[in-house]
């Protein structure tokens, strides 16, 4: 059995070496991780242990599960993006080309930075602002809104896909403080909310805004042990929308929210983006 020191400097265990195992896959501990073995008064990093040696090859450093201590920074270059789309009104557009691609990237970079960065907002509306003034250009309108429309697309469904893995985080860490069990279907959301670190991501930026969360548990899970089951069974999935809602492919949306696709997280830590016709071919017993 194991302790372990996680990236919010918590202590963690003890926990079989399995159990660790999985964290290591999961990214919840690297070679750096701070371990102390039972019986042991040493703590030492997780690299020097040579029983889990084969399982730390390849593994990146995991990602802090905590908040910020620090408030997040305002992305300069999504503010930029503003301005220069707004300086496009009066520039005939010449300066928008650049504020929507410092825009787009800007939003890409927010969205990937876990809540180390803000300014979606302002990311967004640089977009906007830039596109609408590129739109008085004639050569440039047929050619900028489809290319507008994907990046906004692509950058939402990236959003999506970061909610589900911090919930499917929450959701281990909630395992790991009550014996490796899973909360009750009935009431999963109040169960790991602390453990989520903000409630924003229990909505998909798709979502109906009235809903407090857009994410539904997969209801066979209920009270179980993690571990005890197929690493490939169906955890979390977007569904319409409720809080604490739980249930099968039943709750499936009639239509998706990201063109064709659904993005699913698996008991194993993973999130795919699936198709309809695969949805319900998936693993949802145990």
């Amino acid at each position: 059995m194991y302790k372990i020191i996680g990236g919010d400097q918590k202590e963690y265990g003890p926990v079989s070496a399995e159990q660790l195992r999985q964290w290591i896959a999961a990214g919840r501990a690297n070679a750096q991780t701070k371990v102390q073995a039972e019986g042991s008064g040493e703590w030492k990093p997780l690299a020097d242990i040579p029983e889990f040696a084969e399982e730390l090859k390849g593994h990146a450093p995991p990602v802090p599960t905590a908040a910020p201590s620090a408030p997040p920074k305002t992305s300069g270059m999504a503010i930029a993006s503003l301005v220069l789309g707004i300086c496009g009104l009066i520039s005939c557009g010449i300066t928008s080309l650049v504020g929507l691609i410092l825009g787009i990237v800007a939003l890409g970079k927010i969205n990937k930075s876990r809540g180390q960065q803000s300014g979606q907002g302002l990311a967004i509306a640089g977009i906007v602002v830039s596109g609408v003034c590129l739109l008085m250009l004639p050569i440039g309108a047929g050619m900028l809104l489809p290319a507008l429309a994907q990046a906004k697309s692509k950058a939402q469904t990236i959003n999506c896909v970061n909610n589900l893995k911090q919930l499917g985080l929450a959701m281990r860490i909630y395992a790991n403080d009550n014996k490796d069990h899973f909360p009750s279907a009935t009431n999963w959301c109040d169960a790991i909310i602390n453990n989520a670190g903000s409630d924003k991501i229990f909505k998909c930026p798709n979502g109906d805004p009235s809903k407090r969360c857009h994410y539904a548990l997969n209801a066979k899970l209920s009270d179980l042990e993690e571990g005890k089951f197929s690493p490939d069974t169906v955890m979390i999935f977007e569904c319409d929308g409720g809080w604490n809602v739980s249930g099968g492919p039943e709750l499936a949306l009639m239509k998706p929210r990201h063109g064709r696709m659904s993005v699913v997280a698996f008991a194993d830590g993973s999130v795919q983006q699936v198709n309809e016709s695969r949805f319900k071919q998936l693993r949802w017993e145990p």
